[in-house]
Protein backbone atom coordinates (compact mmCIF):
# COMPACT_ATOMS: atom_id res chain seq x y z
CA UNK A 1 0.00 0.00 0.00
CA UNK A 2 2.66 2.76 1.01
CA UNK A 3 6.51 2.19 0.58
CA UNK A 4 9.41 4.72 1.43
CA UNK A 5 12.63 4.50 0.58
CA UNK A 6 15.47 6.61 1.81
CA UNK A 7 12.77 9.53 2.30
CA UNK A 8 13.92 13.05 3.53
CA UNK A 9 12.53 16.09 4.11
CA UNK A 10 15.38 18.73 5.24
CA UNK A 11 14.27 22.46 6.31
CA UNK A 12 16.36 25.10 7.03
CA UNK A 13 16.87 24.62 10.34
CA UNK A 14 15.60 21.36 10.77
CA UNK A 15 15.40 17.63 9.63
CA UNK A 16 11.72 16.55 9.69
CA UNK A 17 12.63 13.05 8.12
CA UNK A 18 15.62 11.13 8.04
CA UNK A 19 16.58 8.39 4.81
CA UNK A 20 12.81 6.48 6.16
CA UNK A 21 12.53 3.08 4.11
CA UNK A 22 9.55 1.98 5.36
CA UNK A 23 6.63 -0.59 3.68
CA UNK A 24 3.15 -0.42 4.89
CA UNK A 25 0.56 -3.39 3.86
CA UNK A 26 -2.94 -3.78 3.99
CA UNK A 27 -4.67 -3.74 7.30
CA UNK A 28 -4.57 -0.88 10.08
CA UNK A 29 -1.30 0.47 10.66
CA UNK A 30 -0.05 3.39 13.31
CA UNK A 31 2.07 5.81 12.54
CA UNK A 32 3.52 6.76 16.16
CA UNK A 33 5.55 9.02 17.71
CA UNK A 34 5.57 12.64 19.68
CA UNK A 35 4.68 15.77 17.92
CA UNK A 36 7.31 16.73 16.08
CA UNK A 37 8.66 13.51 14.78
CA UNK A 38 7.80 13.79 11.29
CA UNK A 39 4.19 12.00 11.33
CA UNK A 40 2.50 14.96 9.51
CA UNK A 41 5.00 15.51 7.41
CA UNK A 42 5.14 12.31 5.62
CA UNK A 43 1.47 12.35 5.40
CA UNK A 44 1.55 15.41 3.34
CA UNK A 45 4.64 13.91 1.47
CA UNK A 46 2.62 10.70 0.54
CA UNK A 47 -0.66 12.97 -0.64
CA UNK A 48 2.14 14.54 -2.77
CA UNK A 49 1.30 17.81 -0.55
CA UNK A 50 4.97 18.75 0.21
CA UNK A 51 7.79 17.48 -1.92
CA UNK A 52 10.61 15.28 -0.44
CA UNK A 53 14.19 17.05 -0.37
CA UNK A 54 15.42 13.41 -1.11
CA UNK A 55 14.55 10.37 -1.72
CA UNK A 56 11.17 8.54 -3.19
CA UNK A 57 7.67 7.16 -2.22
CA UNK A 58 4.93 5.12 -3.77
CA UNK A 59 1.25 4.79 -2.23
CA UNK A 60 -0.90 2.06 -4.20
CA UNK A 61 1.88 1.76 -6.82
CA UNK A 62 1.63 5.80 -7.55
CA UNK A 63 4.80 7.60 -7.32
CA UNK A 64 4.28 10.71 -4.91
CA UNK A 65 6.18 13.01 -6.80
CA UNK A 66 4.57 12.56 -10.08
CA UNK A 67 1.38 11.26 -9.87
CA UNK A 68 0.01 13.61 -7.02
CA UNK A 69 -3.76 13.91 -7.75
CA UNK A 70 -4.12 9.96 -8.75
CA UNK A 71 -2.92 9.21 -5.22
CA UNK A 72 -5.53 12.20 -4.12
CA UNK A 73 -8.29 10.27 -5.89
CA UNK A 74 -7.77 6.66 -4.18
CA UNK A 75 -7.16 8.16 -0.83
CA UNK A 76 -8.64 9.44 1.83
CA UNK A 77 -7.59 11.95 4.73
CA UNK A 78 -8.49 13.41 7.68
CA UNK A 79 -6.63 16.29 8.92
CA UNK A 80 -5.45 16.72 11.99
CA UNK A 81 -6.51 20.04 12.90
CA UNK A 82 -10.21 21.80 13.05
CA UNK A 83 -10.68 22.93 9.25
CA UNK A 84 -14.79 22.16 9.02
CA UNK A 85 -17.18 25.77 7.57
CA UNK A 86 -19.01 26.55 10.62
CA UNK A 87 -22.32 27.47 8.63
CA UNK A 88 -23.00 24.33 6.59
CA UNK A 89 -24.28 21.12 7.64
CA UNK A 90 -22.29 18.00 7.90
CA UNK A 91 -24.51 16.39 5.07
CA UNK A 92 -23.64 19.97 2.76
CA UNK A 93 -19.74 19.29 3.69
CA UNK A 94 -19.43 15.94 3.03
CA UNK A 95 -21.78 16.47 -0.18
CA UNK A 96 -19.23 19.20 -1.34
CA UNK A 97 -15.91 16.70 -0.34
CA UNK A 98 -17.95 14.22 -2.78
CA UNK A 99 -18.83 16.26 -5.82
CA UNK A 100 -14.83 17.61 -5.48
CA UNK A 101 -13.86 13.58 -5.77
CA UNK A 102 -15.64 13.12 -8.58
CA UNK A 103 -18.94 11.58 -7.60
CA UNK A 104 -21.92 12.60 -10.08
CA UNK A 105 -24.94 14.64 -7.64
CA UNK A 106 -26.99 11.62 -6.84
CA UNK A 107 -24.02 8.90 -6.22
CA UNK A 108 -22.88 11.73 -3.51
CA UNK A 109 -25.92 12.29 -1.57
CA UNK A 110 -26.30 8.77 -1.17
CA UNK A 111 -22.51 8.08 0.03
CA UNK A 112 -22.48 10.96 2.37
CA UNK A 113 -25.94 9.87 3.56
CA UNK A 114 -24.06 6.40 3.90
CA UNK A 115 -21.24 7.81 5.17
CA UNK A 116 -22.81 9.51 7.66
CA UNK A 117 -24.84 7.08 9.22
CA UNK A 118 -21.96 4.99 9.43
CA UNK A 119 -20.04 7.38 12.02
CA UNK A 120 -22.84 8.07 13.78
CA UNK A 121 -23.85 11.50 12.44
CA UNK A 122 -27.16 10.58 10.75
CA UNK A 123 -29.66 12.28 13.53
CA UNK A 124 -27.70 15.38 13.36
CA UNK A 125 -26.62 15.63 9.30
CA UNK A 126 -28.59 18.98 8.67
CA UNK A 127 -27.41 20.53 11.83
CA UNK A 128 -24.67 23.30 11.82
CA UNK A 129 -21.35 22.27 12.04
CA UNK A 130 -20.48 25.11 14.02
CA UNK A 131 -23.00 23.83 16.93
CA UNK A 132 -21.18 19.96 16.97
CA UNK A 133 -19.02 19.02 19.99
CA UNK A 134 -15.27 17.88 19.38
CA UNK A 135 -16.05 15.09 18.85
CA UNK A 136 -19.25 15.03 16.50
CA UNK A 137 -16.46 17.56 14.25
CA UNK A 138 -13.74 14.27 14.45
CA UNK A 139 -16.58 12.24 13.02
CA UNK A 140 -17.04 15.05 10.39
CA UNK A 141 -13.67 14.86 9.52
CA UNK A 142 -14.03 11.22 9.08
CA UNK A 143 -16.91 10.63 6.69
CA UNK A 144 -15.44 13.37 4.38
CA UNK A 145 -12.45 10.74 4.35
CA UNK A 146 -14.01 7.99 3.73
CA UNK A 147 -17.23 9.07 1.30
CA UNK A 148 -15.59 8.56 -2.01
CA UNK A 149 -14.87 5.09 -1.46
CA UNK A 150 -11.24 5.48 -0.81
CA UNK A 151 -8.88 2.23 -0.61
CA UNK A 152 -6.78 3.52 1.88
CA UNK A 153 -7.39 6.76 4.36
CA UNK A 154 -4.97 8.63 6.22
CA UNK A 155 -6.20 9.73 9.50
CA UNK A 156 -4.11 12.48 11.49
CA UNK A 157 -4.24 12.07 15.28
CA UNK A 158 -7.76 11.39 15.02
CA UNK A 159 -8.29 11.39 18.89
CA UNK A 160 -6.93 14.10 19.45
CA UNK A 161 -9.60 16.33 21.76
CA UNK A 162 -11.54 13.50 22.90
CA UNK A 163 -12.53 12.11 26.43
CA UNK A 164 -11.71 8.75 26.71
CA UNK A 165 -15.35 7.51 26.14
CA UNK A 166 -14.96 9.67 22.57
CA UNK A 167 -11.90 8.26 22.03
CA UNK A 168 -12.60 4.83 22.50
CA UNK A 169 -15.87 5.84 20.18
CA UNK A 170 -13.81 6.60 17.55
CA UNK A 171 -11.19 3.57 17.65
CA UNK A 172 -13.68 1.05 17.41
CA UNK A 173 -14.83 2.91 14.08
CA UNK A 174 -11.07 2.70 12.53
CA UNK A 175 -10.93 -0.46 13.20
CA UNK A 176 -14.30 -1.12 11.71
CA UNK A 177 -13.39 0.92 8.78
CA UNK A 178 -11.17 -1.92 7.66
CA UNK A 179 -13.05 -4.99 9.00
CA UNK A 180 -16.71 -3.79 7.12
CA UNK A 181 -15.34 -1.47 4.07
CA UNK A 182 -11.97 -3.65 3.30
CA UNK A 183 -10.17 -0.08 3.46
CA UNK A 184 -6.49 0.45 4.55
CA UNK A 185 -5.96 2.75 7.43
CA UNK A 186 -2.95 4.90 8.08
CA UNK A 187 -3.63 6.25 11.48
CA UNK A 188 -1.06 8.82 13.35
CA UNK A 189 -0.83 8.91 17.35
CA UNK A 190 1.29 9.76 19.71
CA UNK A 191 -1.04 7.78 22.54
CA UNK A 192 0.69 3.86 22.39
CA UNK A 193 -2.12 2.39 23.98
CA UNK A 194 -4.72 3.52 21.65
CA UNK A 195 -2.27 1.61 18.80
CA UNK A 196 -1.63 -1.44 20.80
CA UNK A 197 -5.44 -1.97 20.98
CA UNK A 198 -6.31 -0.99 17.28
CA UNK A 199 -3.45 -1.63 14.45
CA UNK A 200 -2.16 -4.46 13.05
CA UNK A 201 1.42 -3.00 12.22
CA UNK A 202 2.69 -0.13 14.12
CA UNK A 203 5.55 2.18 12.60
CA UNK A 204 7.20 4.03 14.95
CA UNK A 205 9.79 7.00 14.24
CA UNK A 206 11.11 9.65 16.60
CA UNK A 207 13.31 12.72 15.19
CA UNK A 208 12.18 11.80 11.58
CA UNK A 209 14.11 8.24 11.95
CA UNK A 210 12.44 4.93 11.67
CA UNK A 211 12.77 3.34 15.21
CA UNK A 212 11.00 -0.28 14.51
CA UNK A 213 8.66 -1.33 12.19
CA UNK A 214 6.90 -4.64 12.89
CA UNK A 215 3.35 -6.27 13.38
CA UNK A 216 1.64 -5.38 16.95
CA UNK A 217 1.60 -9.21 17.78
CA UNK A 218 5.34 -8.61 17.68
CA UNK A 219 5.62 -5.80 19.79
CA UNK A 220 3.29 -7.08 22.52
CA UNK A 221 4.70 -10.60 22.35
CA UNK A 222 5.61 -12.62 25.75
CA UNK A 223 8.36 -12.40 27.52
CA UNK A 224 10.31 -14.69 29.94
CA UNK A 225 9.85 -12.13 32.74
CA UNK A 226 6.74 -13.20 35.40
CA UNK A 227 5.06 -10.47 36.87
CA UNK A 228 3.65 -10.87 40.65
CA UNK A 229 1.38 -8.85 42.58
CA UNK A 230 0.48 -9.81 45.92
CA UNK A 231 -1.98 -8.47 48.90
CA UNK A 232 -0.41 -7.12 52.31
CA UNK A 233 -1.56 -8.69 55.46
CA UNK A 234 -1.15 -7.27 59.39
CA UNK A 235 1.97 -8.89 59.42
CA UNK A 236 2.94 -8.19 56.63
CA UNK A 237 2.09 -4.60 56.18
CA UNK A 238 3.92 -4.63 52.82
CA UNK A 239 3.64 -8.40 50.74
CA UNK A 240 5.88 -7.45 48.05
CA UNK A 241 8.55 -6.53 49.97
CA UNK A 242 8.46 -9.91 51.80
CA UNK A 243 7.95 -11.83 48.38
CA UNK A 244 10.81 -10.05 47.37
CA UNK A 245 13.09 -11.20 50.54
CA UNK A 246 11.90 -14.34 50.42
CA UNK A 247 12.80 -14.95 47.14
CA UNK A 248 16.37 -13.34 47.43
CA UNK A 249 16.50 -15.48 50.67
CA UNK A 250 16.45 -18.46 47.78
CA UNK A 251 18.49 -17.13 45.46
CA UNK A 252 15.64 -15.36 43.31
CA UNK A 253 16.60 -11.86 41.99
CA UNK A 254 13.43 -9.84 41.42
CA UNK A 255 13.20 -6.03 40.32
CA UNK A 256 10.92 -3.61 41.08
CA UNK A 257 8.37 -3.70 37.96
CA UNK A 258 6.43 -0.31 39.09
CA UNK A 259 7.63 1.89 36.65
CA UNK A 260 6.86 0.11 33.78
CA UNK A 261 3.23 0.21 31.50
CA UNK A 262 0.90 -1.60 32.33
CA UNK A 263 2.08 -2.39 35.81
CA UNK A 264 1.11 -1.96 39.38
CA UNK A 265 3.20 -2.30 42.01
CA UNK A 266 4.57 -5.71 41.18
CA UNK A 267 8.00 -7.92 41.13
CA UNK A 268 9.49 -9.10 38.51
CA UNK A 269 12.02 -11.81 37.96
CA UNK A 270 13.14 -14.25 35.16
CA UNK A 271 10.98 -17.60 34.87
CA UNK A 272 13.53 -20.68 34.77
CA UNK A 273 9.95 -22.93 34.03
CA UNK A 274 7.24 -24.30 35.96
CA UNK A 275 10.15 -24.33 39.33
CA UNK A 276 9.66 -20.65 39.18
CA UNK A 277 5.93 -20.96 39.69
CA UNK A 278 6.06 -23.66 42.20
CA UNK A 279 8.47 -21.56 44.05
CA UNK A 280 6.71 -18.48 44.19
CA UNK A 281 3.07 -20.38 45.01
CA UNK A 282 5.31 -21.90 47.88
CA UNK A 283 6.81 -18.49 49.02
CA UNK A 284 3.12 -16.69 48.97
CA UNK A 285 1.15 -19.38 50.61
CA UNK A 286 4.26 -19.21 53.66
CA UNK A 287 3.69 -15.82 54.08
CA UNK A 288 -0.06 -16.02 54.29
CA UNK A 289 -0.72 -13.60 51.31
CA UNK A 290 -2.97 -13.44 48.65
CA UNK A 291 -1.74 -13.67 45.12
CA UNK A 292 -3.47 -11.15 42.68
CA UNK A 293 -1.83 -11.88 39.56
CA UNK A 294 1.27 -14.34 38.39
CA UNK A 295 1.82 -13.82 34.49
CA UNK A 296 4.42 -13.64 31.96
CA UNK A 297 4.39 -10.11 31.23
CA UNK A 298 4.15 -8.85 28.02
CA UNK A 299 5.92 -6.25 25.87
CA UNK A 300 4.67 -2.50 25.04
CA UNK A 301 5.06 -0.31 22.64
CA UNK A 302 6.50 2.18 24.44
CA UNK A 303 9.62 0.14 25.32
CA UNK A 304 10.88 1.14 22.30
CA UNK A 305 10.87 4.62 23.02
CA UNK A 306 12.07 3.75 26.23
CA UNK A 307 15.58 1.42 25.15
CA UNK A 308 15.76 3.83 22.38
CA UNK A 309 16.57 6.70 24.39
CA UNK A 310 18.61 5.12 27.36
CA UNK A 311 20.91 4.12 24.36
CA UNK A 312 21.05 7.50 23.02
CA UNK A 313 21.17 9.11 26.75
CA UNK A 314 24.96 10.18 26.64
CA UNK A 315 24.42 14.12 25.02
CA UNK A 316 27.41 16.93 25.85
CA UNK A 317 25.59 20.58 26.26
CA UNK A 318 26.32 21.28 22.29
CA UNK A 319 23.37 18.92 22.12
CA UNK A 320 20.95 19.60 23.82
CA UNK A 321 21.69 23.40 22.43
CA UNK A 322 20.90 22.01 19.03
CA UNK A 323 17.68 19.82 20.67
CA UNK A 324 16.51 23.59 21.55
CA UNK A 325 17.48 25.00 18.14
CA UNK A 326 15.14 22.33 16.74
CA UNK A 327 12.39 22.74 18.60
CA UNK A 328 12.21 26.94 17.96
CA UNK A 329 12.31 25.90 14.34
CA UNK A 330 9.38 23.59 14.30
CA UNK A 331 7.47 27.04 15.29
CA UNK A 332 7.18 25.69 19.09
CA UNK A 333 6.24 22.00 18.36
CA UNK A 334 9.73 20.56 18.85
CA UNK A 335 9.74 22.96 21.66
CA UNK A 336 7.10 20.45 23.95
CA UNK A 337 8.48 17.78 22.06
CA UNK A 338 9.97 16.15 25.64
CA UNK A 339 6.94 16.48 27.44
CA UNK A 340 4.82 15.12 24.76
CA UNK A 341 7.40 12.12 24.13
CA UNK A 342 6.89 11.53 28.16
CA UNK A 343 3.18 11.37 27.63
CA UNK A 344 3.95 8.74 24.81
CA UNK A 345 6.03 6.72 26.51
CA UNK A 346 3.29 7.17 29.58
CA UNK A 347 0.63 5.22 27.63
CA UNK A 348 -2.82 6.63 27.14
CA UNK A 349 -4.10 5.98 30.52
Amino acid sequence: MIATESLSKRFPRVTALDRLSVDVGPGVTGLVGANGAGKSTLIKILLGLSPATEGRAEVLGLDVATEGAAIRERVGYMPEHDCLPPDVSATEFVVHMARMSGLPPTAARERTADTLRHVGLYEERYRPIGGYSTGMKQRVKLAQALVHDPRLVFLDEPTNGLDPVGRDEMLGLIRRIHTDFGISVLVTSHLLGELERTCDHVVVIDGGKLLRSSSTTDFTQTTTTLAVEVTDTDEHPDGTRAVRDALHARGVRTEDGSGLPGAGHVLLLTAQGEETYDLVRDVIADLGLGLVRMEQRRHHISEVFRDHDERSAPQDDQGDRDARDDGDARGGDGGQRDGERKEAVGHDG
